[in-house]
């Protein structure tokens, strides 16, 4: 069954594919922790939290994949890095990661994914506008998990961690560069619908 514009209701990017099953929804897991990790290379250093440009990976690969597809790719994101592959900023990789103040917005990755994920199986990615509001919201979550666990890690190490001083590292250098990325994939992922639908 077809809307009106010809898709299947509730479909994203990858269902769009000709093969379906196992096989391909592995892959395509895969291949968004993948491109999740080459994101993570595209940084500018800073300390504590590097901006990087994984938030922009993390809302396309849930707006493509689904919320689903999204969330397990985020979570091997996640695990192969601890694991030792070297999928974070800088190369990095291990558990050691975990004591790293950056390493909250890693877990945030995981429901911005679910999120933006769901509003794209609800057409919320199809058109700019909808978009934006869908994206800029899923870019925001990483910093749900990320500034509580910045405050805890630099308190651990003996630093502020004052609400204000969290603020000013973890957030403050972040959110221009935040609504960019949202743009971006706001005009990435209503074009190659709008490509689809002329084909």
């Amino acid at each position: 069954m077809t809307n009106a514009t010809g898709f299947a209701p509730r479909a994203v990017l990858a269902d769009r594919l000709r093969t379906h099953g196992l096989a391909t929804d592995a892959a395509l897991v895969a291949g968004g922790a993948l491109f999740t990790a080459a994101m993570a290379q595209f940084e500018v250093p800073m300390w504590p939290v590097p901006i990087t440009g994984q938030t922009l990976a993390v809302v396309l690969v849930g707006a493509t994949l689904g919320a689903r597809r999204g969330v397990l790719s985020m979570l091997v994101y996640a695990i192969v890095g601890l694991a030792g592959a070297p999928f974070f900023a800088g190369m990095s990789g291990g558990l050691h990661m975990l004591s790293v103040p950056s390493f909250g917005y890693v877990i945030g990755f995981i429901p911005a994914a679910g999120v933006i994920g769901w509003l794209a199986r609800r057409n919320w990615d199809r058109k700019v506008g909808r978009a934006v509001v869908a994206f800029t919201l899923a870019s925001a979550i990483p910093f749900v998990t990320g500034l509580p666990y910045l405050a805890l890690t630099l308190g651990a190490l003996g630093l502020p961690n004052d609400l204000q001083s969290v603020l000013a590292a973890g957030l403050y250098p972040f959110i221009v560069g935040g609504v960019v990325k949202a743009l971006i994939a706001a005009g990435i992922v209503p074009l190659v619908w709008s490509l689809l639908r002329r084909r």
